[in-house]
């Protein structure tokens, strides 16, 4: 199998062979890299452990080959999710990171972090691209009457995301609070032991540490006007589509008579195509980040928007030594 992904500073494709065999991958590079400027370019799979190993040892290779620099182009940044301490879990993504530095990257460009916050996780320079102008040109372009729209965010995580598109666009905005989430249960994992119950040798009272009131689901509830208004839902991505089914549900109810779903990151995972199709949502749009043709097939609401473009043209000015500063014109770190 031939790897066509890695790119020379002589602007021509080289080759490289990538074999797997018993479960094992390989990677030789079949024309030298000495000294030359090198882009690997990964689209993040379904088997996404898969994608990471061939990733590592492809970045090792050209190391080992003595490539002068190695930029890793990844439009999604796998376990971009788990980025925060989970009661005795793991931050995935800072070990990805570490793992991608150790390998050889000297240089990483992504496309919307889960987190901005991810990119201190490298020792390396991450350019964290933005899709948010090509999905608001989407909105300008393909919507019609989107000056009657109003941009909604599904939770209040994603009001900062909302509130700057709906200020690019000038339009109100809309917040839905009280979404059905499990809430983290305490019980199970070690914050009760010792017991609390009192014993005659107890510590002095004032020294007891106080409980946290265990969290409620709210009812849920709309922030804003939706009423005989397009919504459109935004945020970064989109996987498990449970909620974002639930959230067009309840703009239908408060009187919406259009509803739009937006994400740069369209996972789309499992069942997702059905539901999309069999829910109230009328139009899911999606960047070409992860390759969704599958799921494209099985539901026509979903669109694409190619944002190749930003990609290549980041390429070709690290490559001249040119200024990013232009692909982050108006920019702010909301968008």
């Amino acid at each position: 199998m031939k790897l066509t992904g890695l790119a020379c500073s002589e602007t021509r494709q080289e080759r490289v062979l990538l074999s797997r065999c018993s479960c094992k991958t390989r990677v030789q590079v079949q024309e030298s890299v000495r000294g030359k400027d090198v882009f690997v370019i990964q689209t993040v799979s379904k088997d996404v452990n898969t994608t990471i190993m061939e990733m590592l040892i492809l970045v090792y290779a050209c190391r080992t080959s003595c490539a002068r620099s190695i930029t890793g182009v990844l439009p999604y940044f796998p376990y971009s999710k788990q980025c925060k301490m989970r009661k005795r879990g793991s931050i995935v993504s800072k070990l990805i990171a570490s793992m991608m530095c150790k390998a050889g990257l000297t240089h990483l460009i992504t496309m919307d972090l889960h987190q901005k916050e991810i990119q201190g996780f490298f020792n390396i320079p991450v350019d964290n691209l933005r899709a948010s102008p090509f999905l608001l040109q989407y909105i300008q372009e393909e919507i019609p009457d989107y000056r009657n729209a109003v941009i909604v965010a599904k939770s209040p995580a994603s009001a900062k995301r909302a509130q700057s598109f709906a200020e690019r666009l000038r339009l109100g905005i809309a917040v839905i609070h009280g979404e059905a989430q499990d809430a983290e249960s305490d019980q199970v994992d070690g914050r009760h032991s010792p017991p609390t119950v009192k014993t005659s040798r107890a510590i002095h009272p004032s020294m007891d540490i106080p409980l946290l009131i265990p969290k409620e689901k709210p009812p849920i509830t709309v922030v804003g006007d939706v009423g005989g208004r397009i919504a459109i839902i935004v945020d970064d991505i989109i996987d498990d589509v449970d909620s974002f089914v639930a959230a067009a549900e309840t703009l239908k109810e408060r009187g919406a008579y259009k509803i739009y779903v937006m994400a740069t990151h369209g996972i789309l995972s499992l069942d997702a195509p059905r539901f999309i199709e069999e829910s109230a949502i009328d139009e899911v749009v999606v960047t070409n980040t992860i390759p969704h043709e599958l799921q494209k097939l099985q539901c026509p609401k979903i669109k694409t928007v190619d944002i190749s473009i930003i990609l290549s043209e980041a390429i070709r000015r690290i490559h001249n030594g040119e200024s990013m500063s232009y692909l982050f014109r108006n920019i702010g770190m909301d968008d």
